[in-house]
């Protein structure tokens, strides 16, 4: 099409050039064409401008990312189909509540060896370049990417590098692709008994894994990864892939992990596990609010600079075998740790399928278990946050942070995102109790809205605020 467009326009410059004294017969002769080039071209450009390479980075991160979201989509247990073409139906919803980027759990085929319960585990690959039958085709699954990019969405699959399921067509093609017991046999991954773990001393394993990477990004045109157990493969395996994988696409990378390398390593995030760890232990009162100081302190001296974090209150791991977070952060107490996964430094904040609803119990792992969705309680309240954050560069995931003392630290976590002049406050009370706080430096001064009521204050230093168990309070500065 592009090619034929273009022999189009160079017949029209033709003719023109070449018939002067007739150039406004011609030019009127020609225009029914000149019109079909202009729609014509007018699509191609605005498909271009939906898939083609977003080359633009900060701080050495695709862009996009920086006040944007994730959205974690367990396919199987999404709708009683199971499938991409009934997901796809909730991409409206999913655009209306501010999603970004989708991040679909493993969607390759699962090993039947070995398999756990019904279906399996998702994360024991038989085939890397497959698509699991249970969800589609291949054609499926391109055009649930293609819908999702014309949404203006982001697509990102999840990767397991680290080992494959227990009857990967490797283990009888490439039996040196695995790691071997004393038997030798391949050896299972950790205790996962449905695993095989790779071995990444041989250097075709290492090739052959980038290389089946890549033919995700051309063939379906994904805009990045989620790599399973990222930190138990190496450092020059990462540095090297990533490295070639961004010569195909500004791709966003997100390791599972907790370790500093893994950004040096060129993820753009990790985990915030020890964030997580922290936020639980302060929901259930087992530690003051002011002990997440010691988790940010954590990253300004262990990570490095422009380090971005994936921040949470559940995900697939913790719904299922930690009862996040119906459990982890009950009731109300869950907002005021979702408002701060979406307002500290350095996250880019992750909402698990139907946390929006909110489905309130876990999820089974290996078998079929669909969230039941149709209240969608939590959906404005998402969709409010979301929409903040892509609003405001205060809260991009590079925007400065200062901690905001007040009288009451130990159940108040107060403080303020700047960035290109804009300004955002946020106090959360973490407690279950009643608390006036008055804040005890006057960065806080200016005239602001609270956004969930819209009312306009006058803030300054000594201001006390009334917060109800587990309240919050939001400020954009005007």
């Amino acid at each position: 099409m592009a090619a034929f467009i273009n022999v189009l326009i160079l017949h029209i410059k033709y003719v023109v050039l070449k018939s002067k004294p007739i150039v406004m017969r011609s030019i009127k002769n020609l225009l029914p064409l000149i019109l079909f080039v202009f729609i014509i071209s007018s699509c191609k450009n605005k498909n271009a401008s939906i898939v083609t390479n977003d080359t633009a980075t900060i701080d050495g991160h695709p862009s996009w990312i920086m006040q944007g979201n994730i959205y974690e989509v367990n396919v199987r247990q999404y709708t009683p189909e199971g499938t991409f073409k009934a997901f796809a139906k909730h991409l409206d919803r999913l655009k209306d509540m501010g999603v970004q980027t989708l991040w679909f759990m493993p969607i390759n085929p699962i090993s039947k060896a070995d398999r756990k319960g019904s279906l399996g585990s998702y994360y024991a690959v038989s085939s890397y370049t497959d698509i699991n039958p249970e969800y589609g085709n291949m054609d499926d699954w391109k055009t649930l990417v293609k819908d999702a990019h014309e949404k203006g969405m982001k697509v990102i699959i999840d990767w397991v590098p680290n080992h494959t399921g227990a009857d990967h067509y490797w283990l009888q093609k490439h039996p040196d692709f695995y790691v071997k017991d004393s038997t030798g046999k391949a050896m299972m991954a950790a205790d996962w008994a449905d695993t095989r773990k790779l071995n990444y001393k041989n250097n075709e394993l290492r090739d052959t894994m980038i290389a089946q990477l890549k033919f995700w990004i051309t063939e379906s045109n994904i805009d990045g990864f989620r790599c399973d157990v990222a930190g138990d493969v190496p450092d020059d395996f990462w540095k090297r892939c990533i490295t070639e994988l961004r010569k195909e696409k500004n791709i966003f990378m997100l390791a599972e992990g907790d370790k500093p390398e893994l950004n040096a390593d060129g993820f753009d995030a990790t985990y915030g596990w020890n964030e997580f760890a922290m936020l639980k232990k302060i929901a259930k009162g087992q530690s003051k609010a002011s002990a997440f100081d010691s988790s940010l302190k954590r990253l300004d001296s262990t990570f490095q600079k422009n380090t971005l974090r994936m921040m949470f209150t559940s995900n697939h791991d913790e719904n299922s075998w930690n009862k996040a977070d119906y459990e982890t952060m009950p009731g109300d107490s869950h907002t005021p740790f979702a408002i701060l996964t979406q307002t500290m430094k350095y996250s880019v904040p992750l909402i698990y399928s139907g946390q929006e609803e909110p489905f309130l119990r876990a999820i089974r792992f290996f078998d079929k278990d669909t969230i039941t969705f149709g209240k969608y309680a939590r959906a404005d309240f998402y969709k409010k946050l979301l929409a903040f954050r892509k609003s405001n560069e205060a809260l991009s995931s590079n925007a400065n942070f200062i901690r905001i003392a007040t009288t009451a630290d130990d159940k108040v976590f107060a403080y303020l995102r700047e960035l290109n002049n804009k300004k955002v406050l946020v106090v959360l009370n973490l407690s279950k109790d009643v608390v006036q706080a008055k804040t005890l430096i006057p960065a806080i001064d200016g005239t602001a809205t609270e956004i969930f009521s819209n009312q306009p204050e006058d803030l300054k230093r000594g201001k006390v605020f009334d917060l109800k168990p587990w309240g919050y309070l939001v400020y954009e500065y005007k």
